[in-house]
């Protein structure tokens, strides 16, 4: 689905706000969990392109639930940052999963790329999918 140029800078615009939140209340998190940060830095999970975490391996029932409650709590974000600017919970995710590939790895952590394969992130910028903004 084709996103307008308004849309897509108001979706900006929005996440670059709520990444800034994100970005304090993951720290936090990756802090109190060290589990989540060993999973990234270990390749288990990875960030996906549609804006939530993914597994690159099957992942063990106590990283399993880890990533499910990451993944609803961001999709209760989704959901409402969506419905309060008039975009889809898909638009928004998608556009989120963009800066978190592009912001949020670091080198050594795995991401999806546009062909849905896991890349290991180096140096150099990830491929991202040609619709990112």
């Amino acid at each position: 689905m084709a996103m307008s140029e308004k849309m897509r800078d108001r979706l900006e615009m929005l996440l670059a706000a709520i990444l800034i939140g994100a970005t304090a209340t993951s720290a936090v998190h990756a802090q109190r969990d060290p589990a989540y940060q060993q999973a990234r830095s270990e390749g288990l999970v990875g960030e996906k392109t549609d804006g939530y975490l993914g597994f690159v391996v099957p992942p063990t029932p106590a990283i399993k639930a880890l990533v499910d409650d990451i993944n609803i709590k961001r999709k209760e974000l989704y959901t409402e940052q969506a419905v309060a600017n008039g975009s889809t919970v898909e638009e928004f995710a998608f556009t989120n999963g963009c800066r978190l590939i592009r912001e949020r790895t670091v080198p050594g952590e795995k991401y999806q790329a546009p062909d849905r394969s896991w890349k290991t992130r180096d140096s150099s910028p990830p491929a991202l999918d040609p619709r990112c903004p």
